[in-house]
């Protein structure tokens, strides 16, 4: 959580403080300008509430979203409001949150997804196929919840998920709790991620660099086959011009084009140490690292299911130790 003096400075006009949903961390939003108003007090009891308030013109709190509209526990059916194709193989769907509510989705935290037609999307026993999705969206981002799902010609849900028409419905369920970033908790942070892998580490550093206290230097080294493969590019080219002393992002593709100046191939060790802040760094540094199964394997050893699993690969080979690095 951030100190009671750094989310005093991030308070803007509307007094706004977002916590985090069903957890003990609250999630920051930056604003401009510092507040006028008495001090705020960010307690366990208001942590605990789960979503908005401010206080009005007479210093009374006044509740505005008590709780994410989405349910950690159950499938709920949410409507597919709009599509925006992306690439050749991916889109941005955009569900509908009721009352323009916003997610309030903790970072880092992700959603699980199936089919709301339980007869739609089955697996080959009869079960009903479920996969995670990180939304790109911001968690307090009234109304919507953003995907960016690219269609695998192997994927189920995927290819379920892209035909979909606007005004249908697919069951969601979350947050699913990941990784529970606290500002300025690193000095470096380097995000390693390859192909549609890049959303949990989007939703990472575009949450970090917003808050306004933010001194955290993140580095992002994002692998893909084409050039058309990467994901969401003018987003990163955009972080990188409005925060040049804390962000950076290299790009590896397996096959660049003939005009291609940036790097190609893999991300090898040899990447890693020119662009990544070094381990002896012990806890003033952090890796993530998401994308295909192989690739987490070969950079920071296998997982073990919905575990971490043992660190091994690169990383390791680096000095880099569990503590310092995270697989999603």
């Amino acid at each position: 959580m951030l100190s009671f003096a750094a989310t005093t400075r991030q308070l803007g006009r509307t007094q706004l403080i977002r916590t985090a949903t069903r957890r003990s961390y609250a999630t920051e939003v930056a604003s401009k300008k510092p507040s006028n108003l008495p001090l705020y007090f960010m307690g366990a009891g208001v942590a605990g509430l789960g979503g908005y308030f401010y206080l009005n013109s007479t210093g009374k709190s006044v509740i505005t979203q008590e709780k994410s509209p989405l349910d950690p526990e159950n499938f709920k059916d949410f409507r597919l409001k709009k599509i925006i194709p992306y690439n050749h193989n991916t889109s941005e769907f955009i569900f509908e949150l009721p009352n323009n509510e916003a997610s309030l989705l903790p970072v880092a935290s992700c959603i699980v997804v199936k089919a709301s037609d339980p007869e739609a999307l089955k697996d080959e026993k009869g079960k009903p196929i479920i996969r995670p999705y990180t939304p790109i969206s911001p968690s307090e981002h009234k109304g919507e919840l953003t995907l960016l799902i690219k269609k695998y010609d192997n994927g189920n849900a995927s290819k379920h998920i892209h035909g979909l028409k606007e005004g249908d419905t697919l069951s969601i369920k979350g947050p699913i709790p990941k990784f529970p970033y606290k500002v300025n908790e690193f000095e470096e942070v380097a995000l390693i991620g390859g192909g549609s892998g890049i959303t949990p580490l989007y939703q990472i550093v575009t949450h970090a660099l917003s808050n306004g206290s933010n001194r955290t230097k993140f580095t992002l080294l994002f692998s893909n086959v084409t050039e058309a493969d990467i994901l969401l590019k003018s987003d990163f080219e955009a972080l990188k011009k409005k925060y040049p002393t804390k962000f950076d992002v290299v790009y590896v593709l397996d096959k660049p084009p003939a005009e291609w100046t940036g790097l190609s191939g893999y991300i090898s060790k040899e990447v890693i140490q020119q662009h990544v802040a070094p381990a002896s760094l012990n806890e003033k540094v952090k890796v993530f690292v998401c994308g295909p199964p192989g690739q987490v394997a070969a950079l920071a050893g296998k997982k073990a299911g919905m575990k971490q699993g043992e660190l091994g690969g690169i990383l390791k080979e680096l000095g880099y130790t569990e503590d310092q690095v995270y697989k999603f």
